[in-house]
């Protein structure tokens, strides 16, 4: 069962049943946004108090990430 409430910038919250498998289903609208699909790997990470899902991207889809990054590091005086 899934329960929908929206909130401002564009941020979904929604509420989920733990199945007795202890498996989730994610919503439709939400797996859509993020790109998410069957079989995909995902990162776990428990933080604070609450769950995270972290779907694991493809090297080919993070190419170009950084591009344009500052590279410049401040250096101390005495350190080539």
């Amino acid at each position: 069962m899934i329960y929908g409430t929206s909130i401002d910038k564009g941020l979904l919250m929604t509420s989920v049943t733990v199945s007795h498998k202890h498996q989730v289903v994610i919503p439709k609208d939400i797996r859509e946004s993020m790109e998410v699909f069957s079989g995909q790997k995902m990162q776990v990470l428990r933080y604070q108090n609450r769950i995270e899902l972290i779907p694991i991207k493809s090297l080919k889809k993070m190419k170009g990430l950084l591009k344009g990054i500052d590279t410049d590091v401040g250096r101390d005086k005495d350190r080539v």
